[in-house]
């Protein structure tokens, strides 16, 4: 896990912008420094050592394609120290490399290319993956079974390859600007580089409103885009860019396994996927929550080493007597295994909103994403990789919207205009159940787009808070091209597909990254490994959701490692008491202050934001996602567009 940046058009008077490229990104890798300057190219690492701990160096070059070449020196210093002249950081190779993640199968990988005569010079999943291109070239990709983005320059051709894992987990940014090609792990080291001027794209908050991340391929910095996940990339030598889909999610059902089969095949790929992911020449650690997704991870972890250390953060005065920390600490003793736990004060909670904010890059409205700060902040002091339970919701049908088409079936004999009429009447009277009959007189594709349905802002309530309203697709129209790939599916399964695409990718991995990595660790998601997708995507429908229960065959295989009550607990996601916090003064205060600053204004109708917080103060409705929406992209709005300085650490506590 490190933090990887570079530009082409390079030249040798450009090394003091490519130290500060990699100095922004210091926290994704304080344990190295590796810069690679050349004609036309500069490569730059901030290394998080876990794997080969003394020779996995990067940037890494190899001197030749010949299978029994070996690999240069990274480019650094003899003595392994970060490069500090640009001189020292030339490394003549036909390749060079800079990767952030883990190739969790590059053990097995290196005995094939050994057997078919490559030789290695060092232990690191970087060198397999570097010589795995030159062998098998892009068909490489099919054969990872990890997370990462990287980039490969071939001094031969003067062209740059770049992709990016199955599932997005980790994250690829760039741009084009001033005749360079930039990239980079994280937005703020792009910013370092004179050649972009910082703007903001106006289409990204309109859609961030209505989804709560950033949804586009375009970031909220105009010309800064994603790269896809499953997507890789080509930086040719004039210049032009092709990007291609190198994988997408595939589902064929096995409508001829039994369930107990199933049961079966599931825990046998998440047992497998757990040992994969804790290789490591460092300790692994896992996350330990009240749910079954890190409850069944943190037990298969127990089984490879009995010694792990797991961690846990909760509001314990708002949850209630039995709390988060409460269910992680009883499972805890009853897998022997040591549990290290956190109460999140509301003080410090609040405090920590801008850095949150500066290390996310993009205005992100879930309130979760600060709870796994501080989280990811204690696992930090005791160990350099965590295991994380991300993925088992959309693989296995665990979000309650899922169960939403097998309740719309039981008015399937009504006519549809019959139900359209009946909610608008209902809604115009604030009665309940309005929202309900509308979906039942739909398709997920005319109303699911995404878990923020429903919290966030509709395209209507999004046109009256926002002064000027750009010219943008609906939710559902940047869905549909999603929707079209799985049409003849079933409805639960296209809603989990469309969640692959934008909310897993876009909300869920982007606070694991950017969260773990404010604190230098590593976040391993085994869940989201592509054996356990191949068998998720084998179960049929009634397999995984029902009308009463998410997650069937999942909950039936933790029965095998967790007791049955944390298996079959409820899903609740993570609770953060906002709700509650927005109506005391302080904070209601405080929000209105921002909600009526210059940089609202700009934006927004000021006084329509105003009204939701005063009706939710009121305790007239929950407007606690819309008013935290529009609050967050403030704060954030100010730290890069306003003030243009990093937040201060909050004091720890």
């Amino acid at each position: 896990m490190c933090g990887i940046c570079g530009f082409t058009g390079a030249t040798e008077q450009d090394g003091a912008i490519l130290a500060s490229m990699c100095d922004i990104m210091e926290h994704r890798g304080p344990d190295g420094e590796g810069r690679y300057l050349d004609d036309g190219i500069a490569l730059g690492h901030r290394r998080l050592s876990l794997i080969d701990l003394e020779g996995g160096n990067q940037p890494m070059v190899r001197a030749t394609a010949e299978r029994s070449a070996r690999v240069t020196s990274p480019a650094l210093r003899a003595d392994g120290s970060p490069c500090a002249d640009e001189a020292s950081m030339k490394a003549k190779g036909d390749l060079a490399i800079v990767f952030n993640g883990e190739i969790y199968n590059y053990r097995d990988l290196r005995e094939e290319l050994e057997a078919d005569g490559w030789e290695f010079s060092t232990h690191s999943d970087t060198e397999v993956l570097l010589v795995s291109y030159l062998a098998w070239g892009e068909d490489m990709l099919e054969r990872l079974r990890g997370m990462f983005a990287f980039a490969i320059w071939d001094r031969r051709t003067r062209e740059l390859f770049c992709a990016r894992d199955f599932f997005g987990i980790k994250p690829f940014y760039y741009t084009e600007a001033g005749g360079r090609f930039i990239f980079a792990s994280e937005i703020k080291s792009i910013l370092e580089h004179p050649a972009y001027e910082r703007e903001l794209n106006e289409e990204a908050l309109a859609q961030y409103l209505c989804f709560q991340f950033s949804a586009l391929d375009e970031t909220f910095f105009k010309g800064v885009f994603k790269l896809p996940q499953g997507h890789c990339m080509r930086v040719k030598a004039d210049g032009a860019l092709e990007m291609r889909r190198w994988w997408r999610p595939e589902y064929r059902f096995d409508g001829e396994r039994s369930e107990a089969d199933t049961v079966e095949a599931i825990d046998r790929a998440m047992r497998e996927s757990v040992r994969y992911h804790n290789v490591a020449d460092v300790e692994v650690g896992s996350f330990l929550s009240s749910g079954i997704d890190s409850s069944y991870m943190a037990a298969c972890l127990a089984k490879e080493n009995p010694a792990i250390k797991t961690f846990t953060v909760g509001f314990a005065e708002y949850e209630g007597e039995r709390d988060e920390i409460t269910w992680a600490r009883e499972l805890a003793d009853e897998l022997h295994i040591a549990n290290t736990s956190k109460h999140i004060g509301e003080d410090e909670y609040w405090a920590s909103l801008p850095r949150v904010q500066w290390h996310m890059d993009e205005p992100s409205a879930d309130p979760s994403a600060v709870a796994l700060y501080f989280v990811d902040q204690i696992a930090a002091t005791q160990v350099k990789a965590v295991l994380s339970g991300e993925g088992a919701d959309e693989f296995f049908g665990g979000y309650r919207i899922y169960q939403a088409p097998f309740s719309n079936r039981k008015l399937a004999w009504c006519p549809k205009p019959v139900l359209r009429g009946a909610s608008k009447l209902m809604r115009a009277l604030g009665v309940r159940g309005a929202n309900y009959l509308e979906r039942a007189s739909q398709t997920a594709e005319d109303w699911y787009y995404t878990n923020a349905n429903g919290v966030a802002f509709s395209p209507a309530e999004r046109a009256a808070i926002l002064k000027s309203v750009p010219d943008v697709p609906s939710p559902q129209s940047l869905c549909a091209p999603s929707y079209a790939e799985v049409a003849e599916l079933d409805e639960v399964t296209r809603m989990q597909y469309v969640d692959l695409q934008f909310w897993l990718v876009g909300d869920i991995l982007l606070k694991t990254d950017k969260m773990s990595m404010a604190h230098s660790l590593e976040s391993r998601v085994p869940f989201l490994d592509r054996e356990v997708f191949r068998v998720s995507a084998t179960i049929p429908t009634e397999q995984k959701v029902s009308d009463t229960q998410t997650k069937l065959t999942l909950r039936q295989a933790a029965e095998r490692a967790i007791p049955r009550d944390w298996a079959q607990k409820e899903k609740l996601g993570f609770p953060v008491p906002v709700v509650g916090w927005l109506r005391q003064e302080r904070y209601y205060q405080q929000i209105k202050d921002c909600f009526t600053s210059e940089e609202a204004a700009r934006f927004f109708n000021v006084d329509s934001i105003v009204k939701l917080l005063n009706e939710h103060r009121e305790g007239a409705k929950d407007n606690t996602r819309k008013i935290w929406i529009v609050y967050m992209f403030l704060v954030w709005y100010r730290i890069y567009f306003v003030d243009r300085t990093v937040p201060a650490k909050p004091a720890a506590r």
